[in-house]
């Protein structure tokens, strides 16, 4: 079944695009593909999977799962060791989410830079 459209970007809102693009860079391992002061772009280099990062100068920071400024979406990222995944996503930004609602332990809740949520989902 062919669609109306195809996919092309997740973009995030935030304060910091350049910033918060490094912060995916290293997480994700994909280099940074396109720099503007209001929009920067991270890509694989596949077809069209990337992350753009544009400015919003009333950005408010998430509170998730706080209602007042719920998330208006999470990325869920597969990793192959999630003790490890976790280390590095912590030494380059991210911070653990004191909300963690996996009962076993398959994926874990994590903060970037802007506060947006993602979690690292165990393969």
């Amino acid at each position: 079944m062919s669609g109306i459209a195809e996919f092309r970007s997740v973009v995030l809102d935030t304060p910091d695009p350049k910033g918060l693009a490094e912060f995916y860079s290293r997480l994700l391992g994909w280099p940074i593909t396109s720099v503007e002061d209001d929009w920067v772009v991270v890509t694989d280099g596949g077809p069209p999977r990337r992350l753009a990062f544009q400015l919003a100068t009333d950005f408010r920071r998430p509170t998730w799962p706080d209602p007042e400024r719920p998330q208006q979406l999470h990325l869920d990222l597969r990793v192959a060791d999630i003790e490890e995944a976790e280390k590095r996503a912590l030494e380059i930004g991210a911070v653990k989410h004191e909300h963690q609602p996996s009962e076993d332990d398959n994926f874990r809740v994590f903060l970037d830079p802007a506060g947006h949520t993602f979690c690292l989902c165990r393969d």
